[in-house]
């Protein structure tokens, strides 16, 4: 199962209406994360499970449904996190 795989079925959990999930790792080559296997991603979801939730607050949901992919699979993550009313 790819990286991308792996993190669309972790972000199941938050029952996304969206779901775009983009590896820009090679744009990093040489980076350090890139050397120890870390990928960069972009990712844009849209999710009810947002709605009420600053910014902060839905990368933490993010990243508490990746898990430990974030502490090895995935070294950085750009993202973009809507509730469904912001589309």
């Amino acid at each position: 199962m790819s990286k991308i795989e792996q993190m669309r079925d972790h972000l199941a959990a938050l029952n996304p209406t969206h779901i775009d999930i983009i590896d820009e790792s090679h744009l990093h080559a040489g980076h350090e994360g890139a050397r120890s296997g870390g990928g960069h991603f972009k990712l844009h979801i849209v999710s009810p499970r947002f709605v009420g939730l600053n910014t902060l607050a839905r990368h933490r949901v993010i990243y508490s449904a990746l898990g430990e992919m974030m502490q090895h699979e995935i070294h950085a993550l750009n993202i973009q996190a809507l509730s469904p009313d912001q589309i």
